[in-house]
């Protein structure tokens, strides 16, 4: 056994690099014209009924008003009751033939078990599920307090909607939507929280996205730093990146309507931050150097 794992140690990645330069081109041209095939083929969303969480504010709701264009039927789940009722009015305004606002906090399994239910029991059925609640806090780790409310949101959260909504999309061959960051694969100084929940709530779609096979379709979009309640404020200058270009929250939330609804596996808005990703990847000496240079200026508090 040891001599095994000795060859594969060996031999396995010059030849994978191998078959990689030799299968790249023609994996490419294929992946192009199933892409051309998907433009063709894009969902019409006209009268199916999406659920999306976190849409008070921010890209969820703009996913909404995206929804709405296309003459979708909405839920809209937030803590913020009030606030979804102005997104509610506008959605409707756009196009929207009905609209349903639910309070809940998605960290609360039972909350979300009500709106997934109170949503199929008003309208019968359900399409596409928004899992996009989610809550940032800059800190540095010594630093951190309630650290666990970032997970019982950011993944949990997802997780419960999840659980709940399956049996009601297996039904309708439907679409499940993810949320996610950059920050799962970035690893921005004093986001330690925010990026763990986030790698784990991409873990854990890729895995379902085995499991459900065809019955349910994902899609994970992984945007950059877009403008919202989130990024407005001091979050780029307390994570010393003031310089980082801010992206639209209206173009972000079509190309992720666009995404879904032409069965993207996956999203990241703007394309130009996967330049970080592969970084990380071919670089990860450089990468790290970069994220800590960060810090290099920030001023040591910490006492023995």
């Amino acid at each position: 056994m040891d001599l095994l794992q000795k060859l594969l140690n060996i031999v396995l990645l010059p030849l994978t690099f191998t078959a990689i330069l030799f299968l790249l081109p023609p994996f490419l041209f294929l992946k192009y014209l199933f892409s051309l095939k998907r433009n063709i083929c894009s969902e019409n969303v006209a009268n199916k009924v999406v659920i999306i969480t976190g849409a008070s504010s921010g890209i969820g709701e703009h996913i909404a008003y995206e929804y709405a264009r296309r003459g979708a039927i909405l839920a809209l789940v937030a803590r913020r009751e009030n606030r979804l009722q102005i997104v509610a009015n506008k959605a409707r305004e756009l196009g929207s033939p009905e609209v349903i606002v639910i309070r809940a906090d998605v960290s609360k399994d039972e909350e979300c078990k009500h709106f997934i239910d109170e949503t199929v029991k008003h309208f019968g059925r359900l399409n596409h599920l928004v899992n996009n609640a989610g809550v940032v806090r800059v800190d540095l780790f010594e630093d951190s307090f309630d650290i666990a409310s970032i997970m019982d949101i950011n993944f949990w959260g997802s997780v419960y909607s999840t659980h709940y909504a399956v049996p009601h999309l297996r039904k309708s061959k439907g679409k499940i939507v993810v949320i996610s960051s950059v920050a799962a694969w970035f690893c921005t100084p004093k986001l330690s929280f925010y990026n763990a929940s986030k790698a784990a709530q991409i873990c854990f779609f890729e895995s379902l996205r085995v499991e459900f096979g065809p019955d349910i379709g994902i899609t994970i979009v992984t945007p950059g730093v877009i403008e919202s309640e989130m990024t407005q404020g001091q979050l780029l200058p307390k994570i010393e990146m003031p310089w980082m270009p801010v992206e639209s929250t209206k173009r972000c939330a079509k190309a992720i309507v666009d995404s879904t609804c032409k069965g993207d596996m996956y999203l990241t808005k703007p394309s130009w931050v996967r330049v970080g990703f592969w970084m990380r990847v071919l670089c990860p000496e450089v990468f790290e150097w970069c994220l800590h240079s960060m810090l290099v200026n920030r001023p040591c508090t910490r006492q023995n």
